[in-house]
């Protein structure tokens, strides 16, 4: 394929799942997210990390407006990459608490479950060459959600597009964290030499372990908090999916986000009641330093503490256990809330990286874009 491969991020959040498309030969070329703080936030990390600007801008904005009265504006800018050669694809993961099995479970007609529909409405008017639509486990394994999915496939798969997806988790990628996410891909039908061809999309070709396998070694369960205690990681685990090996890999303890953390004004004695590695509670979670930790969100009153320290993660180690870069920084005037809250929200930067790598491999592969006019 020749050209350039540029992207259109919605919901962009602070920009995780678009980290592992920019530091893998995609152009993210327009950001469009509705919360001004994660906005305020993208912005700030990219100007950390050195990484350029989107061409088109960023836009704080309702994604029903493209639907409505930016409508030709954002048919402009895909004109535009088209006019120039290139390829352009729309990624986003649209908020998932009515989808999720321990959100608010009220599906399609939920506020935020309506916003899948309008990505795929958006989808289904502009025509993009490609695009990435990722969300919880619970829109596949939740009977009425996941007829909502299948509605949505369906009338995406009516304008065209060639479709394949896969229910993923990110420790196939080796983010150290158990979190499960729906990831489904969509070509134009026109694009391919053969249509059936949708069916050899590489899924595995970056994926590097099974998760089940990871799950089923011998992981410490729990043992008494102790704090400031020092312990060495079990013979025979891999390391690289430990809580502490991430710690110790983004040097938490020195990031620009490491004071960042809640402090209770009552409920510290509770707190020391919890085992390291104890995360059978719905509320406060212990995590444990040698282990991979539960999924990196915290809505629903879950708390998840340190191994070893009598308080809450900090922010700094809630983006390692991200695997974010450790020079990835949140505004130090953000508040608390707002980072824990796109942090949470956020795809896993070696999840991200590894299907950005994925979709690359597919349309890059030898023959796959044939001579449809772009």
């Amino acid at each position: 394929m020749a050209g350039k491969k540029v992207i259109f991020s919605f919901f962009s959040g602070s920009g995780f799942l678009d980290l592992g498309f920019e530091t893998n030969g995609f152009d993210i070329d327009l950001v469009n997210e509705y919360s001004p703080e994660f906005i305020r936030a993208y912005k700030y990390s990219r100007e950390k990390m050195g990484l350029r600007k989107p061409r088109f801008g960023y836009f704080n904005i309702d994604i029903n407006e493209f639907l409505e009265g930016r409508k030709e504006e954002l048919q402009e800018y895909i004109n535009t990459v088209h006019a120039e050669g290139d390829v352009v694809g729309f990624i986003g993961g649209p908020p998932c608490p009515d989808f999720s099995i321990a959100g608010k479970n009220r599906g399609r007609n939920g506020d935020n479950g309506k916003l899948s529909k309008s990505y795929v409405d958006l989808i289904m008017a502009m025509q993009p060459d490609f695009f990435l639509f990722e969300n919880v486990k619970g829109l596949w394994k939740t009977a009425r959600h996941r007829e909502f999915y299948e509605e949505l496939k369906s009338a995406i798969v009516s304008v065209g597009y060639a479709l394949t997806d896969r229910l993923t988790n990110a420790l196939e990628f080796g983010a150290p964290q158990d979190r499960d996410r729906i990831l489904l891909f969509g070509i134009k039908r026109n694009l391919l030499v053969t249509p059936e061809r949708i069916a050899e999309f590489p899924w595995n070709a970056f994926r590097k372990w099974n998760a089940d396998e990871i799950k089923s070694l011998p992981w410490p369960v729990s043992e008494p908090f102790v704090a400031d205690s020092v312990s060495t990681c079990p013979e025979g685990l891999p390391e690289a999916f430990t809580v502490e090996y991430w710690f110790r890999k983004n040097d938490v303890a020195h990031h620009a986000n490491a004071s960042d953390f809640f402090t209770p004004h009552n409920g510290l004695s509770r707190m020391e009641t919890v085992d390291e590695g104890d995360v059978s509670k719905k509320s406060y979670k212990r995590l444990h330093r040698w282990r991979y930790s539960p999924t990196v969100a915290y809505g629903n009153n879950e708390v998840h503490l340190h191994p070893y320290k009598p308080r809450r993660l900090s922010a700094a180690e809630a983006l390692a256990l991200q695997t974010l870069p450790k020079e990835f920084e949140l505004p130090e005037d953000m508040t608390l809330t707002n980072k824990f809250k796109t942090i949470g929200n956020g795809v896993p930067y070696l999840l991200s990286s590894g299907i950005a790598k994925t979709i690359a491999e597919f349309l890059e592969s030898e023959n796959l874009i044939g001579g449809a006019s772009l």
